[in-house]
């Protein structure tokens, strides 16, 4: 009979323990931001076909595996940022599991240490839109419904300096119509997981034709949208959806319309409005403290960035010799 109650107990904590590995394993998945999430999985699953193609254990992993395939990566011409973010994937699929992470081994932290040193860690980030440039882009949307849309979208997520993710998550219930122009209030983002919330105020622009707020207004009084997503899919036929724009399709107008203008699509996506009014303003020589104001960032590093690139050619000593 005692053996009977050890059993059950043992049963009975053993089923406890897979619930909460579930319930622990769901709040793991929600630290992280949805987008970083699917990187991850992204990432893991390559790294099994990589292991199951060459008869090798993924789980756990040996440490001399885990180099093998950062090596394969760098040879095949991968970013350094995305191999870097592949070593996380796979030392975070370890612990989740109980399994010790095979990326702390000195053997795979000499092979990353020599994979920085020869392909370099500068970011490779995406050029930013200018105002100049989005006035011409603007130029070049249609007088129709989609257009409503996508001059408001491009217009919002320049003047807040949005991410993409923060664009297509916007409601209507997000946005207030004020004397001074929009409040938008940020429920969550990438550097906001708890969901504390931030406010962005967007003022109304000095011409008719790159007004945010009347771009807005002028989508939500076409559409009757009045509740529910802001941006939403406009079909061929004219007629919106109910469901929200995929981030994806933010990075895909951007695109259409860097192109319209001549400019090398390749280099541009959904964060080159983010980009784009950081370095607008700080060549209008806003100051950091105001620039970090409207994009959020809580270090100055990535702003100073911005402002040291749009000082390339405004404090130049090259030009100012008499070349």
């Amino acid at each position: 009979m005692q053996e009977i109650m050890d059993t059950n107990v043992s049963s009975t904590i053993h089923v406890g323990l897979t619930e909460l590995s579930a319930s622990a394993n769901k709040y793991v998945l929600n630290s992280k931001a949805r987008n970083t999430i699917r990187a991850y999985q992204s990432d893991w699953r390559s790294f099994c076909t990589w292991c199951d193609e060459r008869h090798l254990s993924s789980l756990p992993a040996e440490p001399k595996t885990v180099a093998l395939y950062l090596s394969d990566m760098a040879d095949r011409g991968y970013r350094t940022s995305t191999i870097g973010r592949h070593m996380i994937s796979i030392g975070l699929a370890h612990r989740t599991k109980g399994f010790p992470s095979p990326t702390s081994d000195e053997t795979v932290r000499a092979v990353w240490r020599g994979i920085r040193n020869t392909l370099g860690v500068a970011p490779q980030g995406k050029s930013p839109i200018l105002v100049e440039d989005l006035r011409r882009m603007l130029q070049h949307v249609p007088n129709d419904l989609m257009g409503l849309r996508d001059r408001a979208l491009l217009l919002i997520g320049f003047a807040g300096a949005f991410r993409r993710s923060e664009i297509v998550a916007l409601n209507v219930e997000d946005v207030e119509f004020v004397r001074e122009g929009l409040v938008i209030t940020l429920r969550r983002s990438k550097t906001d997981q708890e969901g504390e919330g931030r406010k962005v105020g967007i003022p109304y622009g000095s011409f008719i034709e790159t007004c945010p707020v009347r771009a807005l207004q002028a989508w939500l009084n076409a559409t009757g949208i009045d509740s529910g997503p802001l941006f939403r899919r406009v079909t061929k036929g004219h007629d919106v959806r109910d469901a929200r724009l995929s981030d994806k399709t933010v990075a895909r107008i951007v695109k259409r319309y860097v192109r319209l203008i001549g400019l090398d699509q390749r280099h541009f996506a959904g964060h080159s409005l983010r980009a784009g009014l950081a370095t607008s303003a700080a060549l209008a020589g806003v100051s950091e403290r105001d620039i970090m104001a409207q994009t959020g960032h809580r270090s100055p590093m990535m702003v100073r960035r911005y402002i040291r690139d749009s000082n390339l050619f405004r404090s130049n000593a090259a030009a100012r010799i008499g070349l």
